[in-house]
């Protein structure tokens, strides 16, 4: 389903860029910084790391703030800031509990024109911090606050000349190792790898 959705946003930016080429504007027709603000859905898709067993992420639905600044037309920075909360088990097993993620991610852009449309692709870095975790059935739980990367794709649609709308994917390739119990011999490496689909309302400023 992710390849399919990846696939059909890809497509879309060749025919928005195709498109496009009639159309070039001046180097100077933008706004150098834009503001969105977005309701996203976190989809971690952890794999079986721990003793073999299959861990279980909760999805979660949250509030994200992302901020870009263009170094020009079509290059753009994007700094994106939101937290969440996941429960973790083992299915079929332990109750792990709950843990908060701080994942600030910084993607470099390329935005496409083709009249009211502006697609974009991006990648970038992610450094996740995990906090407030408890432990569940477990006596402690520590997650290791760890480097990930991103990959980015969307589209804006101008409504006038400072509002827009956002529709927005993003996959991190995050992974943290894990340390039930304080036992460092029982640490796990966990992959937790995230899509995050957003839809919001900019401002460009």
């Amino acid at each position: 389903m992710k390849k399919i959705i990846f696939s059909v946003l890809a497509s879309c930016l060749f025919l928005f860029n195709a498109q496009a080429q009639d159309e070039v504007k001046s180097d100077g027709d933008y706004s150098k910084w834009q503001a969105r603000f977005r309701l996203i859905a976190v989809v971690p898709s952890p794999g079986d790391d721990i003793d073999g067993a299959d861990v279980d992420i909760s999805t979660t639905f949250v509030p994200e703030l992302d901020f870009s600044y263009f170094l020009n037309r079509n290059l753009a920075l994007e700094l994106i800031l939101a937290t969440t909360k996941h429960e973790v088990e083992i299915e079929n097993g332990a109750d792990l509990g709950y843990v908060w993620l701080l994942p600030p991610t910084l993607n470099f852009q390329y935005h496409f024109y083709a009249e009211d449309f502006k697609p974009y692709v991006g990648a970038g870095i992610n450094y996740t911090i995990f906090y407030s975790a408890d432990p569940g059935d477990l006596n402690a739980i520590d997650y290791e606050n760890t480097v990930g990367f991103s990959l980015q794709a969307g589209v804006d649609y101008n409504l006038n000349d400072k509002w827009f709308l956002n529709l927005d994917i993003k996959k991190l390739l995050l992974k943290t190792d894990v340390t039930p119990n304080n036992d460092s011999a029982s640490k796990a490496e966990v992959e937790i790898n995230p899509l995050v689909v957003g839809l919001g309302l900019g401002l460009k400023f």
